[in-house]
């Protein structure tokens, strides 16, 4: 079973379904409300362990209800809790969430304990490192601590894959830890500055990507799939048609899946096409990680 330390993120996501979302000063009367546990890192997490990982993961909750829940849920969910720490000072993460009928969101997200996750706490989990395959990193931590995550899986031979999300500029030195970089379209605008708008534009943004030294690059393209850069050539690997409920946590069922496919030994375009069908799955469902897929989904969906 491969191996995958997760280290990121863990919200509890408050969510609020309505016809459309509100603009600035709205109100929108008519929503459903429910609450949910997430985090990109939590959501990736968990994602990896039902496709099929051997997961550990690296977070900080608050000394709280939301706390105590999330690592109950991660204990049940099968994930190695023993590198989970605990902020006495800080509230766990709460994500503020709107969908609208065409399955859209908007998120605000209050980071609480997640914002004091520091490179110190990443030196009491060196044992996770060790025995890791490969380490998956977001940014709703500090960006010192994903850097030096990163710098520290490249010293002892770990595949390093970041999923810059939200989107941030990001450091030189950690760019060329990376082995593989997966984006969005907005969160590759916003670190090479090309708005993607065809296969074009997204092979450029994958190049100048690639040059700044993250070896592989995925740009995820929502329902259209994603692209794949390595070796100089870039290849679609087309989306799966499906009626989307809500598109919350598809990028974090992306990125889960494809760590595991990759630590199984697959190439990086089989990977991300198992990826693409475990979040083209994800999207049917409402809700973060209950719309997460199992294994046994995602291999029986085009059958």
């Amino acid at each position: 079973m491969p191996k995958i330390l997760v280290i990121g993120s863990s919200n509890t996501d408050m969510v609020v379904r309505a016809d459309r979302l509100p603009r600035p000063g709205e109100t929108v009367l008519g929503g459903t409300f429910f609450m949910n546990p997430g985090g990109k890192g939590a959501n990736q997490a968990v994602a990896a362990a039902r496709l099929g990982g051997q997961v550990a993961f690296v977070c900080k909750t608050g000394d709280d209800l939301f706390g105590s829940e999330a690592r109950r849920l991660f204990r049940e969910e099968g994930i190695d809790t023993s590198h989970l720490l605990t902020d006495p000072s800080a509230p766990s993460g709460v994500a503020l969430i709107t969908v609208d009928r065409q399955a859209e969101n908007c998120i605000v997200v209050a980071p609480g304990a997640n914002a004091n996750l520091t490179p110190d706490d990443l030196r009491r989990a060196a044992s996770a490192f060790e025995q890791a395959d490969i380490v998956l990193l977001q940014l709703e931590i500090p960006m010192e601590t994903v850097e030096q995550a990163a710098l520290t899986a490249c010293a002892t031979g770990k595949r390093v894959v970041l999923n810059p999300a939200p989107a941030a500029a990001i450091p030189a030195r950690l760019l060329a830890a990376l082995d593989l970089i997966t984006p969005n379209e907005t969160e590759a605008e916003a670190i090479t500055g090309i708005r993607i708008a065809d296969r074009r534009t997204a092979d450029e943004a994958a190049r100048r990507l690639a040059a700044t030294g993250a070896k592989q690059v995925v740009i995820t393209l929502g329902a259209q799939g994603a692209l794949v850069y390595e070796a100089g050539q870039s290849r679609i690997v087309e989306g799966y048609p499906v009626r989307a409920v809500d598109t919350t946590a598809a990028g974090d069922v992306f990125n889960g899946a494809l760590v595991v496919a990759l630590a199984e030994g697959k190439p990086l375009e089989e990977a991300a096409r198992f990826a693409c069908k475990a979040a083209a799955i994800s999207v049917t469902h409402p809700g973060a990680q209950g719309s997460i897929p199992t294994r046994a989904e995602v291999e029986a969906f085009d059958r």
